[in-house]
């Protein structure tokens, strides 16, 4: 908003010094002509893409509609739901332990924790799943029984970890390593006053981290967190290079045999795009719930 220039009226004398009466004034709204430009610009630019989505035949809209629910793109993507629950489930509980562990004041703990999280950063996670693929080659039995000496019981590794099996701790063990440090950047960004507050007042240890650190943690959790599970939903789409049948893989195969790339490329895009969407509201409605009493 704005004022006018008119000069104020009004003028009166109280103690010897004058006082302006701004009550004549008239307000105008400030004018955003660069706003409207932009809107019409980003407007005309939007209907161009839509017009080319529809128009060009390139796209190949009746093979998408073939393909889009078939039962084996729908089973697709129950697995590549399947992998993204259990990676995102066991890597977040192993983040929560490790987070803690370099929370504590032991320096075992700490190192263990920290180093960890190094290693698990630094090794790319193909390269991780291929390991893990490949257990049997690197080691064809396990022993249990006294270290460096002799083994009460062992077993052959064949088939003791399967594609999906590998996938899954792959997936899991790669995604702790960054819910370890979301979580610990939640838990650090609560006010230490908080739990010398609860400390003076007699709460047990474990009540305090229940009942006030985590609540207030998790508003910072959340957003970084929701964005490690979307990533890891995409990113399913690497165990492709193990022959697992998510959707990315099935896709492939699909046009790998009729030749129809880019309709089978955008039956994977749109399943990826309403999925992601899902898990967008999702986060929505749990912010909202962590976010009471501290939003207006």
């Amino acid at each position: 908003m704005s004022l006018t220039s008119d000069p104020p009226v009004g003028k009166a004398a109280e103690g010897g010094a004058e006082r302006e009466d701004y009550s004549a004034l008239k307000v105008v709204p400030v004018r955003h002509p660069w706003r409207w430009a932009a809107v019409v610009v980003t407007a005309v630019l939007v209907a161009q893409f839509a017009h080319g989505l529809i128009t060009n035949s390139g796209w190949e809209w009746d093979v998408f509609a073939d393909f889009f629910t078939t039962r084996t793109i729908l089973k697709a993507v129950w697995i590549t739901i399947q992998l993204t629950f259990y990676g995102t489930a066991l890597g977040f509980a192993l983040g929560i332990v490790l987070a803690f562990m370099r929370l504590s004041k032991s320096p075992f703990l700490k190192s263990v924790a920290f180093t960890y999280i190094w290693a698990f950063r630094s090794i790319p996670l193909i390269v991780q799943l291929l390991f893990w693929f490949n257990l049997t080659y690197l080691y064809k039995r396990l022993d249990f029984g006294i270290p460096f000496g002799p083994g009460f019981f062992s077993f052959d590794t064949a088939g003791l970890v399967g594609a999906m099996s590998a996938a899954v701790l792959g997936l899991a063990l790669h995604q702790a390593a960054y819910a370890a440090e979301i979580v610990r950047g939640g838990v650090l960004a609560v006010d230490g006053g908080q739990l010398e507050a609860a400390a003076a007042l007699g709460i047990p240890r474990l009540r305090q981290l229940r009942r006030i650190v985590l609540p207030q943690a998790m508003r910072s959790i959340l957003p970084n967190a929701a964005n490690e599970v979307i990533s890891l939903f995409k990113g399913t789409s690497i165990v492709s290079v193990m022959a697992i049948g998510e959707l990315f893989y099935q896709v492939q195969v699909i046009y790998g045999r009729n030749g129809r790339v880019v309709p089978l490329l955008m039956v994977a895009t749109v399943w990826y795009i309403i999925l992601t969407t899902v898990l967008s509201v999702a986060q929505y409605y749990v912010e909202r719930h962590f976010s009471r009493g501290a939003t207006r």
